[in-house]
């Protein structure tokens, strides 16, 4: 069943296309991937879907639990369990990461707390007191917002480039935190251009020039990061030899 649908969706920034015409079905319970290069409308597609100001007068139709989004405030959203995961988490001056937890909980469990970070590959006794603000890293800053994520238990995470600021041996933290995010029953949406990040999915989608050019599960999308162009109608996609004048 799908918990999120998006039927036709339109955007136009300063008179230009920025998405035009997406149809999504996410289904419930299930990591989907949003993949394509930079500039293809991956992450104003999660904007608009978590209706972020400047993103709110859209064409076509978004439903969230058969429910229409239009009109619905950021908050009301989240109220209904949609969240987002930023691609540059946010600093919040003298907020302890214990406190930005605790706000983030369900029901502040200290246990609770302290297991979310382990997921995430942050250790309880040497975070919690820290402030997130600038002495953390992007990185760190980035699991304690995956961590929150976790103790908030969303029905639907849209996660933008989580493998951002990563080094390469947190990668697996997140990835297992995805996984527990799957077996606490969440939806998951991933935004990314990382061959790695897609694995985790089940099934993608491929855009392209603010359009959806194909869908499936991974194994149909991955031939893209091999350099693989997807067949479509744009200008600048490149020619086949058999287009190629002369040959």
């Amino acid at each position: 069943m799908g918990i999120l649908e998006l039927e036709n969706v339109s955007l136009v920034l300063n008179n230009q296309a920025i998405l035009d015409g997406i149809t999504l079905d996410i289904w419930e319970g299930h990591i989907h991937a949003v993949v394509g290069p930079n500039g293809a409308g991956k992450t104003t597609l999660a904007a608009v879907i978590m209706g972020l100001k400047g993103y709110e007068h859209f064409g076509g139709e978004i439903r969230f639990d058969g429910q229409s989004l239009r009109g619905m405030s950021v908050s009301d959203r989240a109220k209904a369990g949609i969240t987002m995961g930023w691609q540059e988490p946010a600093r919040f001056e003298g907020l302890t990461v214990r406190q930005f937890l605790n706000a983030s909980s369900r029901n502040g469990k200290d246990s609770e707390i302290e297991e979310a970070m382990a997921q995430v590959g942050l250790r309880p006794e040497v975070y919690l007191s820290r402030a997130v603000d600038r002495t953390l890293s992007g990185g760190e800053r980035k699991k304690v917002e995956l961590a929150s994520i976790l103790v908030m238990k969303p029905r639907l995470l849209l996660l933008d480039e989580p493998d951002s600021g990563i080094d390469v041996a947190s990668l697996e933290n997140i990835f297992n935190a995805l996984k527990q995010l799957k077996r606490n029953g969440a939806t998951v949406l991933l935004i990314t251009h990382s061959n790695a990040v897609l694995r985790q999915a089940e099934h993608a989608f491929l855009m392209c020039c603010g359009r959806q050019i194909m869908k499936g599960d991974i194994e149909k999308i991955l031939p893209y990061f091999e350099g693989e162009c997807i067949p479509c109608d744009h200008k600048n996609r490149p020619l086949v030899e058999t287009e190629v004048p002369g040959l």
